[in-house]
């Protein structure tokens, strides 16, 4: 932990990071990703499609190589709701308004609601849980 307070600076510099990161996941650019959005030893991810949650970020090659497979293309717009600041956390609600080429289903909306909360760990930010839900629910 740092004793330093988030600034709003840090907050602005943060959610133009997560804008980047979203634009590059949906187009299959998973090494961009990764190199703005490092990922905290627990974190965890609660999948907009369902399912148990998943704990841990696995940057393996392989893992990479087929998350890059699986989003094919297409554009976002991060939406920031609210953020929240305190201490080393910071928390961004958003609505990623995305639409493209997921797996293998044809071109469509895959906009989401997401609530990002991120530790911050010296003078990293890290990805702690992203529960996620599909906008359209």
């Amino acid at each position: 932990m740092t004793n330093e307070r988030v600034t709003e600076a840090d907050v602005d510099d943060l959610v133009a990071r997560v804008a980047e990161a979203t634009v590059a996941y949906i187009n299959g650019d998973m090494r961009r990703y990764i190199a703005l959005i490092k990922h905290a030893d627990d974190y965890t991810l609660m999948p907009p499609t369902g399912g148990p949650p998943r704990r841990g970020h696995d940057s393996s090659d392989a893992a990479v190589e087929a998350t890059a497979q699986f989003f094919q293309g297409g554009e976002v717009t991060l939406e920031v709701v609210e953020t929240y600041a305190s201490g080393d956390l910071a928390v961004l609600v958003a609505i990623e308004h995305q639409h493209g080429e997921v797996g293998n289903y044809p071109e469509q909306d895959w906009s989401l609601r997401v609530t990002l909360v991120f530790r911050r760990e010296g003078s990293a930010w890290r990805l702690v849980p992203r529960p996620a839900r599909s906008a359209g629910r």
